[in-house]
């Protein structure tokens, strides 16, 4: 039996704060999905375009109760069981997550835009996004599962210069994406989540433009390109996904980009910057895929 994908994060928020970012019908509509309703102790759904399988909410709450959120999801034709659990940590919160029923990594890599394979990076940037919110921060971006526009413009309080190097030097960006990345940064040179040495099909640095812009090609085609501007005082970043078609955008990629982009936002503006995610177990990853640790 496949184990839960797990989870533990840090939010520099007041647990009851959380609780009611989670709970509330209001709250929700602005850092999770499109549509919501709770009615507790009896009631918890969610869908919209934010949400894979969002035609219709397909939610059956569970339990909610002592700070622990419980509900089933039925995602792919397939019944999952969603579990969240808050604990007060200092004067913020611990948030424990765990997803029952979903299909390991290496399965996942072989169908990543199924319903199933999107959960990992979806949970991924909403959890960035409810941070963002409890922490009185603007959203960095949400995605539009109708839609197959994949760009997006954030700004960063940051000077241009130091967001380049966070996004072109390999041991910066593997600080605040929280994965190891492995590069040769030169046009031609390879780029890789994990290692050069495991990946049989790394990226292709295909545009580099010191301070100023970065474009990876992938073996399917798809470009994920970043460009920089000054933006009074600070920095505003272009992300774009492009070369795929669009009958079948590969949104569990964006979303997985979306992610970091909030955290590479914090990375710039959160004194004292600690990672956002403090544990990560994603059942069949390769060790030392997932870092998470900030070093």
């Amino acid at each position: 039996m496949t184990e839960p994908t797990r989870f533990q994060l840090r939010l520099r928020a007041p647990i009851d704060e959380v609780w009611h970012a989670l709970t509330d019908p209001g709250a929700l509509r602005e850092w999770l999905s499109e549509y919501a309703e709770v009615d507790l102790p009896s009631r918890y759904e969610f869908w919209g375009r934010y949400t894979p399988d969002g035609d219709r909410p397909r939610q059956r709450l569970l339990l909610a109760e002592d700070n622990v959120l419980r509900f089933a999801w039925t995602v792919g034709g397939k019944e999952t069981v969603v579990e969240i659990a808050l604990t007060e940590d200092g004067d913020g919160t611990s948030f424990s997550f765990s997803q029952s029923g979903l299909p390991d990594y290496t399965a996942m890599l072989a169908d990543p835009d199924s319903s199933l394979g999107l959960m990992y990076t979806f949970w991924a940037l909403s959890v960035s996004n409810l941070a963002d919110h409890v922490e009185g921060r603007p959203l960095t971006a949400r995605c539009d599962l109708t839609s197959p526009l994949m760009s997006e413009e954030v700004r960063i309080d940051a000077p241009r210069g130091e967001v380049y190097s966070s996004i072109a030097d390999p041991a910066v960006f593997t600080r605040w994406f929280g994965a190891r990345i492995e590069a040769e940064p030169q046009v031609g040179g390879r780029w890789a989540m994990g290692s050069l040495e495991i990946d049989p099909e790394p990226a292709k640095i295909v545009d580099l433009v010191p301070g100023s812009k970065m474009s990876l090609a992938y073996q399917d085609g798809v470009v994920a390109t970043w460009e920089l501007e000054d933006s009074g005082g600070g920095t505003k970043l272009t992300f774009v996904q492009s070369g795929f078609s669009d009958e079948k955008p590969p949104y569990g990629a964006w979303m997985g980009w979306l992610s970091g982009l909030a955290e590479l936002r914090r990375f710039h503006e959160v004194r004292p910057w600690r990672p956002l995610w403090v544990d990560v177990q994603l059942e069949g990853a390769p060790e030392g895929l997932i870092t998470l640790d900030g070093k």
